[in-house]
């Protein structure tokens, strides 16, 4: 052992190394991104098509369904989900973890290129790969200042164009997400009399503006010694650059667009309510991109935050607000593990000088606790890994293995000093004698968490920081109790006398310990018999406590960040009005605890934010108590309960979590073609479930009532041709009436384009039956009803139309109650619900399955039990050549077995 002579006799080289390690691991913490969590979320894509005025029914026919018949055969795609939204569909695609996301997003273009036959009106699809991020880890609110009368909402288009780019360019910032409020357009407002007394109709005056706002390239013409460029220049400059559009001319009488309608900047209608504190809002949040810092993008945007609010936004009187962020909790979270690796290294200390009885053996191991520990932080720099509560955690772990390598190696040199050797003899000895004891120790502890390193599994990016943090701070135990031990135990041998240690009190003590263990062993070794009912007592006690005591599995640990969500699944087709009222009733019952703390047992509420969409309605809270948010559950648990035909679940948000159906919940999925059939199983599911765990939350997605008022405008054929339409037409004027028939875009010089819409009188239509009964100018120059033209028939539709793997399907997202562990939950589900069910018939036709975090957590006992066999197997191999045994490593593992009831 040529290196440990070496260290003995180079002390100031060994130094030099240890400071080295020391020094670029401190540089390396500063290079860690500090994050809540590690990167686990697997490679995700998003493709959303909007089609405006389009149902769920005709977005999946027409939209979904072609798209998903190209995007099913991509390489290396793990799961395809969709939602089929009223005018928007959304595919969500997950790759396998060793997909570059740069060559997803290029493959799933290529595909939807495929994609020819859209709807006319539908636009092209945008494909996000922001999703791969997560969810936001910054929300701020937009809210209006108290001298400012317009209304925040009209602000969107300003913050999408203007303001959002400011946060796209901080480095780190992933994605920039606008929430709400109503996009700006220029809108022709037709005057249905004025088009009549013309012989004029809405899709007449839709179709010639949309022609004439058209610039069209000739080309390049060569004229002597220049070129020109030759082009046809008609495009909208201006507001009113419409309004001087020809309609119909005989050369003597001319009707222009400002005849039968007026040019003017609007927008869209307003049909989601956002609030936040009781006041209309415009929410952004912000994601990250992969391995950034949390804490320096979120210093940055509060940076750009304050520039803006003194500045542009001032000016134009709002303010923006950063109203949820993860830094506290990061630095909480951080600072406790510190901590608790600052305790556990003072312990450790403490435990050796009572022990070791001697200051300079005090020392010489402690090296090991700061140099191994520091020097994880380079490997985890190498390896791309971040600062974040899991890493730290490994390293906490660690600990208390630091020293033991150390313990081992000094007491031996002891023991030889005490032979009478001279201190070099003693070092180099003592060390050569144990070498291959800690050498062993070492490698059984890293050939247990190098396989996790590798696994690439979602729980294995989880996992990977444990494994890093223990394998290398355990090898650079090992390498510090060879190599710096010896040489600084060297030293301090060489100007102290091998005296006898003090405190004999506690070594007394220890004895007496050590006498009680000794006299139990020989016992048990007397003869053949005992030896053999020890080993059989001994086994059969640890299997037994296994058996009973072995608790079931929950996938991750929640945490306990400072937000509480709570989702709201009301009834199907809410008003713009109607959500406004749930937004305000909601405020109403928690004003009381924004003033008092702990109002019935409340922690003082701090923010408060809602969100009524068609897609989603939830309202989330803060405490000003940063580690009470919990106890704020029951107080909207009862708000949701008092809300006449409403339910949801209140739940509070984990560190893990990416996404609002994540955390802790097992999510059951019932797929099938009938949307009825699969919704009334969905019910049966709901009952038994919340009959079976009667405090779980439970969210079905989508709703189970199949009651979206729908009013169909039905064409009569005849009558459309006689009069000269036809059914695109009928279609156009309907639309227009509605809400606004988008014809282009309206590009000024030097600005974001918006929508050209042509719209109906504004107010003049409430109901369907204002639109059944306006008056419709024919190309034959008659003025009929649009009720004579086709019929009004009311019916029902669904919100939305989810797919798994192509299939419809309905989902109930199940959170059980704190008590019962998810794997409980889930063995409830599928053995007292699901079975039962499927023998009775009651799912004929039918399937079920179990996803999101339950699906994970199977797959991660699956991961984990196989690395763990194979770690058995490489241990026993390795204690095996080692001892040039294979009987010896067999008693290693039994002993292995016999600690198992301590643990549990």
């Amino acid at each position: 052992m040529n290196i440990i002579k070496f260290a003995i006799n180079r002390p100031v080289t060994v130094i030099v190394g240890i400071l080295l390690i020391v020094l670029f691991g401190l540089l390396s913490i500063g290079k860690l991104p500090v994050q809540l969590s590690p990167d686990i979320q697997l490679p995700k894509i998003t493709v959303t098509t909007t089609w405006p005025g389009a149902s769920p029914n005709e977005v999946e026919v027409e939209i979904v369904d072609k798209q998903e018949e190209k995007l099913k055969d991509l390489r290396g795609l793990q799961l395809m989900e969709s939602s089929s939204y009223n005018s928007r569909a959304e595919i969500t695609l997950t790759f396998d973890l060793d997909v570059p996301i740069d060559t997803a997003m290029v493959r799933v273009s290529n595909k939807l290129n495929e994609v020819s036959d859209y709807p006319d009106n539908a636009n092209e699809p945008i494909i996000d790969a922001s999703g791969a991020q997560g969810s936001p880890i910054i929300w701020m609110a937009v809210q209006t200042m108290s001298d400012n009368e317009r209304h925040v909402d009209t602000y969107k288009t300003f913050f999408d164009d203007e303001i959002k780019p400011y946060f796209s360019r901080i480095e780190g910032v992933g994605n920039v997400m606008v929430f709400g409020g109503t996009a700006s357009r220029l809108e022709i407002v037709t005057d249905s009399d004025q088009l009549a007394r013309n012989s004029l109709s809405i899709p007449d005056v839709a179709n010639s503006v949309a022609v004439a706002n058209n610039d069209v390239p000739a080309g390049i013409m060569g004229v002597g010694k220049n070129s020109y460029r030759i082009r046809t220049k008609s495009k909208f400059e201006n507001p009113d650059a419409p309004n001087s559009v020809v309609l119909t001319s005989d050369g003597v009488n001319t009707v222009r667009v400002s005849d039968v309608a007026k040019t003017q900047l609007g927008y869209e209608p307003q049909l989601n309510s956002i609030m936040h504190n009781a006041k209309p809002a415009i929410v952004m949040g912000i994601t990250k991109q992969k391995g950034s810092n949390v804490l320096e993008i979120t210093k940055k945007v509060r940076q750009e935050v304050k520039r803006l609010n003194e500045t542009i936004l001032h000016d134009k009187g709002v303010n923006l607000k950063v109203v949820h962020e993860q830094t506290p909790y990061i630095n909480t979270a951080i600072n406790t593990m510190k901590l608790n690796i600052l305790i556990g290294g003072i312990l450790a200390i403490i435990v050796l000088i009572l022990f070791l009885r001697s200051f300079s053996s005090t020392v010489t191991t402690a090296i090991a606790l700061p140099v191994s520990a520091i020097g994880t932080f380079i490997f985890m720099n190498a390896f791309g890994r971040s600062l974040n509560v899991i890493s730290l955690a490994g390293i906490s772990f660690a600990v208390g293995m630091l020293v033991d390598n150390a313990i081992v190696v000094l007491e031996n040199i002891d023991r030889h000093r005490k032979m009478g050797k001279n201190p070099f003899n003693a070092c180099y000895d003592g060390t050569v004698e144990v070498w291959s004891a800690v050498f062993t120790s070492t490698t059984t502890t890293v050939v247990v968490f190098l396989p996790i390193i590798f696994m690439q599994q979602e729980v294995g990016q989880l996992f990977k920081d444990i494994a890093i943090a223990i394998t290398f701070a355990i090898i650079l135990s090992y390498l510090v109790s060879v190599i710096a031990i010896p040489s600084i135990a060297h030293q301090f041998f060489k100007v102290s006398k091998n005296k006898k240690r003090k405190g004999e009190a506690i070594g007394k003590f220890g004895m007496f310990f050590v006498n009680i263990i000794m006299f139990f062993s020989k016992q048990s070794l007397r003869n053949y018999f005992t030896r053999f009912a020890t080993v059989i007592s001994l086994t059969l006690v640890a299997i037994i406590t296994v058996y009973f005591l072995m608790p079931k599995a929950d996938y991750l640990p929640q945490g306990n960040q400072n937000l509480i969500l709570n989702i709201l699944v009301p009834p199907p087709g809410m008003s713009y009005e109607k959500k406004k009222e749930i937004g305000n009733t909601i405020y109403e019952k928690t004003a009381p605890y924004f003033k008092q703390d702990y109002k019935d047992g409340i922690p003082k509420i701090d923010e408060i934010f809602y969100i009524g969409a068609d897609r989603i309605t939830l309202f989330g809270a803060t405490s000003v108590h940063e580690t009470e948010a919990k106890k704020m559950i029951p107080l909207f648990n009862r708000i949701i309960n008092e809300m006449p035909g409403m339910y949801g679940v209140s739940l509070q948000v984990g560190i893990f979590q990416n996404d609002i159906s994540e955390g802790r919940t097992v999510k059951v999925d019932v797929m099938g073609k009938d949307l009825q059939q699969i919704t009334g199983a969905a019910r049966k599911l709901y009952g038994a479930i919340s009959k079976a765990m009667p405090n779980a939350q439970i969210r079905p997605v989508p709703s189970l009532e199949i009651s979206y008022p729908e009013a169909n405008i039905v064409p009569q054929q005849k009558q459309l041709a006689a009069n000269g339409f036809n059914e695109r037409d009928l279609g156009i004027i309907v639309d227009s009436l509605m809400d606004g028939h988008k014809i282009g875009d309206y590009k000024p010089g030097g600005e974001e384009a918006i929508d050209m819409d042509v719209t109906g009188e504004d107010g003049k239509y409430n109901s369907p039956e204002d639109i059944m009964d306006s008056t419709v100018s024919t190309r034959n120059g008659d003025l009929v009803k649009l009720s004579d033209l086709a019929d009004l028939q009311y019916t029902k539709g669904v919100t939305q139309i989810n797919h798994l793997e192509r299939s419809r399907v309905v989902s109930l997202e199940v959170t059980p109650p704190e008590d019962i562990p998810l794997q409980t939950a889930m063995d409830t589900i599928v053995q007292q619900i699901i079975q039962p069910m499927k023998e009775k018939g009651t799912l004929s036709g039918l399937k079920t399955s179990l996803s999101g975090n339950a699906d994970k957590l199977a797959l991660a006992l699956q991961s984990l039990s196989g690395n763990f066999l194979l770690a058995v197997i490489i241990v026993y191999l390795l204690m095996a050549a080692i001892f040039e045994n294979f009987f010896y490593p067999l008693s290693f593992f039994l002993h292995c077995l016999w600690l198992q009831p301590a643990v549990l």
